[in-house]
C-alpha cells in the first residue's frame, strides 16, 4: 500500500501534544519543527488524521522532498520536478498560497506566481495540453519556504480543523478549539475527575474535554476538502468515518461543569454542546467565577481562560479579577488548576507561584498556561 508523507500544522506550542496524537494513531513520526509535525501514512491515514487530530490546524500531503530554493529559478525548476500529475487531475483548479520564513525569497506573491506557472507547465506537459481549464475540483497548493528550503504540499483539510462544526456562534473573544483540546489533554481528562470551567463562554473547554473523555473524533461532524480528491477515494473516507463512529465510548461517565456570569453565554454553550453531542456530560449554569465554591466530596480540575487585557477587559479590570480569583480559588484545595492568560505577572496577582508554565498562542495572541497541581504553601 502506497505511503504518503504527511504534514500536520498547529499553533506554536502545540507540537508536543500533536506529535503524541500522531503516535497514538500508530503513525510513523518523521520530524517535528515549529508549528508542524511530519509523519508517514496511507491514504486512509490522511483521512484518519483529519478526523482525529484535536491539536492540528490542517493536514497536508507532501508532494515531493523539500528542495533548495535560493533563487526564483531554483524554485521554478524544483517545483517542475514534482509529480503533480499523481495528485492533480487535468481539469482541477490549483490555487497557490504559502509562507516564507528566514529565506532569501521573501516575496510571497512572486513565489506564488512562479510556483503556479511551474505547476501548470508540469501538468500541461503531463496531460498534453497547453491550456489547463481549472474548471473542476480545487486542489489547494501550499508552499512553505524555511531557511531557503521549499516544501510543496496539497491541503486535504479545506476549512481549518479547529472549526469542528459545533460552534457557529461564539462569544466575543473565543478560545480556539485546538488550544482548548490541548489544555484538556495536558490536564489528563478522565471519568473520575470532574472538570469545571468558571469562565466557560461558548463552552469550548468543557465541550472539548467531553469529546476527549467519550473518544469522539473532533472532525466527525464536518467535511474536508480532500473528500473530493481522486487520490483519496470516497470509500476510504466512508471507512474512516464509520470507524470513528464505532470508536465512541458508550460507557463514558465523565462530568463537567461550565459556568459564566453572562446568561447569553450559557445559552450559547448549551446549544454548542448539543450540536457536539456531549450535552449529557456537562452542566451549564449561570454563576460568578469569583463566588464559586468547591463541591463536597468531589475530585476535580479547574480549567479557565479568563478575560485579559487583549481580550475583552482593560488590564486594570483584569488585574482586579485575577486577585479575586486567587482568593476564591484558594477554596479549591487539592484540585488542580489551569489558567490561560496573556498576563506575564499573573502569579503575583493570583497570590500563588505556578508549579509549571507553558507558552502557547490563542490564534496570534501569545499566552501562558499557568498550572497549579501541588498544595499551596
Amino acid at each position: 500500500m502506497e505511503k504518503f508523507d504527511i504534514i500536520a500544522t498547529c499553533m506554536f506550542g502545540l507540537e508536543k501534544p500533536l506529535g503524541e496524537e500522531i503516535d497514538a494513531l500508530g503513525l510513523e513520526r518523521v520530524m517535528t519543527m515549529d508549528g508542524r509535525v511530519r509523519f508517514r501514512g496511507t491514504a486512509g491515514d490522511v483521512c484518519r488524521a483529519n478526523l482525529w487530530l484535536r491539536c492540528a490546524e490542517r493536514v497536508y500531503v507532501l508532494v515531493c522532498e523539500p528542495f533548495a530554493a535560493n533563487t526564483f529559478d531554483e524554485l521554478f525548476e524544483g517545483c517542475k520536478k514534482a509529480e503533480w500529475e499523481k495528485y492533480i487531475p487535468k481539469d482541477a483548479a490549483f490555487p497557490v498560497s504559502g509562507h516564507s520564513v528566514k529565506s532569501k525569497l521573501t516575496s510571497v506573491p512572486d513565489c506564488q506566481k512562479i510556483l503556479k506557472k511551474s505547476t501548470a507547465t508540469r501538468l500541461g506537459n503531463a496531460y498534453g495540453i497547453t491550456m489547463l481549464p481549472e474548471s473542476g475540483v480545487t486542489y489547494p497548493i501550499e508552499f512553505f519556504l524555511f531557511k531557503d528550503e521549499c516544501y510543496l504540499m496539497i491541503d486535504t483539510s479545506g476549512t481549518a480543523l479547529h472549526k469542528r462544526g459545533y460552534r457557529p456562534v461564539a462569544n466575543a473573544a473565543p478560545l480556539r478549539e485546538t488550544l482548548a483540546a490541548a489544555i484538556c489533554m495536558t490536564a489528563r481528562v478522565r471519568d473520575d475527575i470532574m472538570l469545571w470551567d468558571p469562565f466557560c463562554g461558548s463552552g469550548t473547554i468543557p465541550i472539548e474535554a467531553a469529546m476527549i473523555a467519550a473518544n469522539i473524533a473532533p472532525g466527525l461532524q464536518r467535511s474536508f476538502g480532500g473528500e473530493k480528491f481522486v487520490f483519496l477515494p470516497p470509500e476510504i473516507w466512508i471507512k474512516a468515518r464509520e470507524d470513528a463512529k464505532n470508536a465512541r465510548r458508550n460507557d463514558c461517565t465523565f462530568k463537567a461543569r461550565g459556568t459564566d456570569i453572562d446568561p447569553d453565554c450559557i445559552r450559547t454553550a448549551k446549544a454548542n454542546a448539543h450540536r457536539a453531542g456531549v450535552l449529557q456530560y456537562i452542566d451549564f449554569t449561570e454563576a460568578d467565577a469569583v463566588k464559586i465554591s468547591k463541591p463536597e466530596g468531589v475530585k476535580g480540575t479547574l480549567i479557565c481562560n479568563p478575560p485579559y487585557g487583549e481580550r475583552m477587559l482593560a488590564m486594570k479590570d483584569a488585574e482586579k479579577l485575577y486577585r479575586s480569583m486567587g482568593r476564591c480559588f484558594d477554596g479549591f484545595e487539592r484540585w488542580q488548576i489551569y489558567v490561560l492568560t496573556s498576563c506575564e505577572y499573573f502569579e503575583k496577582l493570583f497570590y500563588r507561584r505556578a508549579d509549571k508554565k507553558r507558552k502557547l498562542y490563542n490564534g496570534t495572541i501569545p499566552c501562558i498556561l499557568y498550572q497549579f497541581f501541588k498544595p499551596k504553601n
